[in-house]
């Protein structure tokens, strides 16, 4: 098989899988009420250091991660690395809606 089959092969498997992501997120949509971020501040390294809800709630990243924790959040996980609590988006397959992608407040 070619190089160029492979390619093509994959970017159809890449193009189908987020047709099906997008799709997902629609139907996954926030039916729980729970607020979302919307924007983000980040400081002049780029790390983001405060979240906008839907509502209007601007959020420290510590206020965030104990609203994310709590499950008041839609759409966030949070993990452990580098020794501390990390927040981020659900992994959908979407760059778009990824937290770092989110318009600046």
């Amino acid at each position: 098989m070619a190089a160029e089959d492979f390619e093509k092969i994959y970017q159809e498997y890449k193009q189908q899988s987020e047709q099906q992501a997008r799709m997902e997120a629609t139907n996954n949509s926030n039916e729980s009420g729970k607020e979302e971020f919307v924007a983000v501040r980040k400081n002049n390294d780029g790390d983001i250091i405060a979240f906008r809800t839907n509502s209007g709630r601007e959020l420290d990243y510590i206020t965030a991660l104990g609203e994310a924790k709590a499950g008041n959040i839609a759409h966030i996980d949070v993990f452990h690395k580098y020794g501390r609590d990390i927040i981020r988006s659900e992994p959908d397959g979407i760059k778009e809606n990824n937290l770092d992608q989110l318009p600046e407040f």
